[in-house]
C-alpha cells in the first residue's frame, strides 16, 4: 500500500475538504509580514496600515503569539505565531480545572469552606493578579459544576453551596416569555396604504440613547411627507415615559394625520 493510498483510506475514502480560514483571523502571511516589519523597525502603526488591519488587532498578535524567553527585543516569529493561534483554536477545548490542578485543588477546597463561586473568582484574582492560570470566572465554576460534559469538579459539591441545589433553576416562572412585548402587533399587519406611502399619517418611531445611558429622545417621522417630531424626555425612557411623551405629542395633531404607528420591539414600548 502506498503512501497516498494509506492517508486516503484513513481519511475515509473521500478526499477532505479544503480548510478556508475566515478573513477575521491573520493569515500566515500576514504573519510573516508582521515578522518581516517587526525585523525592519517598523511600527506597529504602519504594520497595520500595510495590512488593512487594525493596529490594535497587530499589537494584540504580536504580544500573545511572540517567543517567550528570547533575549532578542521583538522575538517574533511567524511559524511559531501561527502554531500558537492554531493549538489555541482548537476544538472543543477542555475545562481549565481539567488540565491545571493546582486551580482545581484551590476550588474544590474553597467550596468545601462555603466560598460561593464569585467569592472563589475574586479571592483568586486578589492572590494571583499576574498568573492568569490561576484565575477562574464564577460562570466557568458553576458550568464545571453544573453542566454536563464539562463537570469537572466533584459533583457533590454543588451540596456546598449555598443554595444546595444540585441542578440550575431557572428563573423565569413557567410559560413566562421575559423580554415579549405583550399584545404586540406585528408589522406583517400594518396597513397596506402605510407601505406605499401614499396617504400621510403613519409614522415611524426610535428612541435614541444618549452617552452611558444618561439622555435619551424620541423620534417620529412621518413615512409620506417625511416630517420629523421629537419626544422630550427629560427624567427617563421607560415605557411609562414614553407613552406620556407620545400622548402629549400626538395631542398636537388633526386626528387625520395619526392612522399608524411602527416602532421596533424594544421595552420602551411595552404600554403601546
Amino acid at each position: 500500500m502506498t503512501r497516498d493510498s494509506k492517508w486516503f483510506r484513513q481519511a475515509g475514502g473521500v478526499m477532505p475538504a479544503e480548510v478556508v480560514v475566515s478573513g477575521r483571523y491573520l493569515s500566515v502571511q500576514e504573519r510573516e509580514e508582521i515578522a518581516v516589519g517587526l525585523a525592519a523597525g517598523c511600527s506597529i502603526r504602519r504594520i497595520a496600515a500595510r495590512l488593512g488591519r487594525s493596529p490594535s488587532t497587530v499589537s494584540r498578535e504580536v504580544r500573545r503569539n511572540r517567543q517567550e524567553g528570547w533575549r532578542s527585543s521583538r522575538p517574533y516569529r511567524a511559524v511559531f505565531a501561527q502554531g500558537k493561534a492554531e493549538y489555541r483554536a482548537r476544538r472543543p477545548k477542555l475545562c481549565r480545572f481539567a488540565t491545571n490542578d493546582r486551580l482545581r485543588d484551590r476550588v474544590q477546597a474553597d467550596l468545601a469552606n462555603k466560598w460561593s463561586p464569585r467569592q472563589i473568582s475574586r479571592v483568586l484574582r486578589a492572590e494571583f493578579p499576574d498568573d492568569r492560570s490561576m484565575q477562574v470566572s464564577h460562570e466557568a465554576i458553576y458550568q464545571a459544576l453544573y453542566v454536563q460534559g464539562r463537570g469537572s469538579l466533584r459533583k457533590e459539591l454543588t451540596a456546598c453551596l449555598r443554595t444546595g441545589r444540585a441542578m440550575r433553576k431557572p428563573r423565569r416562572r413557567e410559560g413566562e416569555r421575559r423580554g415579549r412585548i405583550a399584545n404586540m402587533v406585528m408589522i406583517s399587519d400594518r396597513p397596506a396604504e402605510a407601505n406605499d406611502r401614499a396617504v400621510p399619517g403613519h409614522w415611524e418611531g426610535d428612541l435614541i440613547i444618549g452617552k452611558n445611558g444618561r439622555s435619551a429622545i424620541g423620534t417620529l417621522v412621518e413615512r409620506s411627507t417625511r416630517f420629523v417630531m421629537l419626544l422630550h424626555l427629560p427624567v427617563k425612557a421607560d415605557a411609562a415615559h414614553v407613552q406620556q411623551a407620545m400622548v402629549e405629542t400626538i395631542g398636537m395633531l388633526p386626528q387625520q394625520m395619526w392612522r399608524s404607528l411602527t416602532w421596533d420591539q424594544g421595552k420602551e414600548m411595552a404600554f403601546h
